[in-house]
């Protein structure tokens, strides 16, 4: 026998090696997709109801850029600042949340603030005078609260005045 023979004898029984290996592979396959057909099919859901569109008119072209550096807008804020000359109160050494509010006393027809500091001491305060470290002036005593008024950086270089209170703990 020849070469040639031998290789074409051999390429024939590959060949029919390959195609005898596939028909199994795809009867299981068929065999699959039959039994998958008979099942029932899945309930598709409906699509969600679309919602019309509601057009937006811009109306702030004539506000300051929020991208722009440049302070709150307004003249009397960029004017806050705190004052470095001023000598400092004793409560001003101590954070605001470190402190309470203890109670209320009258004398001589003034109402006092009394404040407790985290060493336990309490002190009195008055409208005007100043707490906590960020240039907190008190502005009002109550029976239940002291309102004050911090200066605090306003992040874009400058200050601004914030509110914030003491409530009384029972």
């Amino acid at each position: 026998m020849s070469r040639s023979t031998i290789a074409f004898a051999g390429l024939a029984c590959a060949v029919l090696l390959a195609t005898s290996a596939c028909s199994s592979r795809d009867s299981e396959l068929e065999e699959f997709i039959a039994a998958t057909m008979k099942e029932p099919g899945g309930r598709v859901e409906p699509l969600p109801e679309v919602k019309p569109y509601e057009s937006f008119t811009y109306a702030a072209q004539s506000l300051r850029s929020p991208f722009m550096p440049g302070g709150s807008g307004s003249s009397s804020a960029s004017s806050v600042r705190p004052d470095i000359k001023r000598n400092r109160e004793f409560l001003e050494q101590f954070s605001l949340d470190t402190m309470r509010m203890v109670g209320t006393l009258k004398l001589g027809g003034r109402t006092y603030g009394l404040v407790q500091t985290k060493d336990g001491i309490v002190h009195r305060v008055l409208p005007g005078n100043y707490m906590g470290q960020a240039e907190g002036k008190v502005t009002d005593i109550a029976a239940s609260k002291i309102d004050l008024v911090e200066i605090v950086p306003d992040g874009l270089g400058g200050y601004m005045e914030r509110p914030a209170s003491l409530a009384l703990n029972e």
